[in-house]
């Protein structure tokens, strides 16, 4: 029988200096009893005069009772990948915390290859626990992130989080399967969204699961905003290009699986695809499923989806397992590997669908820094689907804080996705089709097209004074706009004759 522990007991076998295995992707299906309970006992440590710092590992970001608590008390050492947590950023952009943002679909080999040190403890929330004698049987929640990988590497043992608030039902949505590692690793055989290779639920080693801690704490689901006219826009077109594409014979009358990130841009999209009678009920292959997904499966529009994650609100979570019968053979939960694996993304041929901070004239992302130098969040899955996608759609609006920032720039201030692999960048102005042009061709494309009227000009006028090439910059020049911006706080101010005298 496997022994019941407290959230603090649990806690206090954690030491400075430890690294976290977490389950979980987004704030959905990870720790939260232990890791409050831990950031009690690091404060008490850290108020005394003594350093307590842990290394976290996960499948993407977490919520408040991990990363904020934590961060807050300056108890996280070291911290990958993808994060959005408010005051996790606010510790990462003051230089306190040594943040690693990598591509979704690589964190688990990341961790498996050692890259990253050892795990130390794995702390998984469950919804049920088979003990099967020397195996026990865990059935994860509403995520399927890294935790076979962590719960397998810990040295230290595994402790369970059996979280009252997620139903058992859970249990039918999971399919879990971790690859092999070169060389032995063998194809993903995943040739349909609803194909399921593994099995559901995750098998740990009796012996090594320390204890569990029994909670009843909801998701911290984030709440997104509001759809607006912009979004909306941005939606439509969206909507009205793939209704070309497919009406051309780019796009296969019996459509693609769409994948899409998370957000009111994303849920904007979906509800224009949702509701266009042009597109045929389509499947989705994404990361993390929203309540606008789980509302198209219900009304029949979505066939079957395939995610990481279910970033829902708790509402929805609760129709899911209310209506699991409904679900159970539409709905699959996949680790992030296997949800964000590019050899299944290509195979699938699935449309990717994500939102950037700014993008350039030639075509160039940024979905990660403000100016450059502070990061919003991380890079998350984009890139494992932008570079992999049978068609990289980027959107965005075409500015920000009132005008006073173009997200058209003349050169991104970060970059995150390449030009080589962006196809088609979309604005609330119109759309950039990118695909067969040279830069020159892609500059006047998404001048044309995307830039905000109050910087069309400005935009123009920066290709007048770049000098020629393969790709024409003013290197002096390229940044001016996000210059002017930090020094006036206005993009709009910019003069580019101060930076080529």
């Amino acid at each position: 029988m496997l022994k019941r522990i407290s959230a603090v007991e649990a806690a206090s076998l954690i030491k400075n200096g430890d690294n976290l295995g977490l389950s979980g992707f987004t704030p959905a299906g990870t720790a939260k009893a232990v890791t409050r309970a831990l950031a009690e006992i690091a404060k008490k440590d850290i108020d005394a005069g003594k350093e307590f710092k842990v290394g976290i590992f996960t499948g993407a970001s977490t919520g408040q009772s991990t990363d904020g608590v934590l961060a807050e008390i300056g108890a996280i050492k070291y911290r990958a990948p993808y994060t959005t947590n408010p005051s996790f950023r606010k510790h990462v952009n003051m230089g306190e915390i040594a943040y690693n943002d990598i591509h979704l679909s690589q964190m688990a080999q990341e961790v498996r290859y050692g890259f990253l040190g050892d795990v130390d403890w794995a702390i998984i929330e469950v919804c049920d626990i088979e003990e099967m004698g020397d195996k026990t049987r865990v059935y994860l929640t509403a995520a399927g992130g890294i935790s076979p990988t962590v719960a397998r590497l810990a040295k230290n043992g595994v402790i369970l989080e059996l979280n009252a608030f997620h139903s058992p039902n859970a249990k039918y949505l999971h399919d879990v399967y971790e690859p092999k590692d070169p060389p032995l690793r063998e194809p993903i055989m995943i040739t349909k969204v609803t194909d399921r290779i593994g099995t559901p639920y995750l098998e740990i080693e009796t012996k090594r699961i320390v204890g569990v801690v029994e909670c009843d704490i909801p998701d911290e689901a984030r709440a997104f905003s509001e759809r607006d006219e912009v979004t909306d826009n941005i939606g439509h077109r969206v909507a009205e290009f793939l209704v070309k594409e497919m009406q051309r014979g780019i796009i296969p009358s019996t459509f693609l699986p769409l994948q899409s990130g998370v957000g009111s841009t994303a849920n904007a999209i979906l509800g224009a695809l949702g509701h266009d009678k042009n597109i045929p009920d389509f499947n989705v292959y994404t990361e993390v499923l929203q309540d606008s997904i789980v509302g198209l499966m219900q009304e029949g529009r979505v066939k079957a989806a395939s995610t990481c994650s279910l970033t829902v609100s708790n509402e929805c979570l609760k129709q899911i397992y209310n209506n699991i019968n409904d679900f159970k053979g539409r709905l699959t939960m996949r680790q992030s590997e296997i949800s964000n694996s590019p050899e299944v993304i290509r195979r699938l041929g699935v449309i990717g669908i994500n939102t950037a901070i700014e993008c350039d004239i030639y075509g160039n992302a940024n979905s990660t820094h403000i100016c450059g130098t502070k990061m919003m969040n991380g890079i998350g899955g984009a890139g494992d689907f932008e570079r992999n996608a049978f068609l990289s759609i980027f959107t965005c609006a075409s500015v920000a804080k009132g005008g006073l920032i173009s997200a058209i720039v003349p050169f991104v201030s970060h970059q995150d996705h390449s030009e080589h692999d962006v196809n088609i960048i979309v604005t609330e102005q119109g759309i950039a089709d990118l695909r067969g042009k040279s830069p020159i061709q892609r500059a006047h494309a998404v001048i044309e097209n995307c830039a905000h009227p109050d910087y069309k000009q400005l935009l123009w006028d920066y290709l007048k004074i770049a000098q020629m090439g393969q790709t024409h910059h003013n290197l002096p020049a390229a940044l001016a706009m996000h210059d002017t911006f930090l020094r006036k706080g206005d993009m709009r101010l910019t003069d580019f004759a101060e930076y080529v005298k």
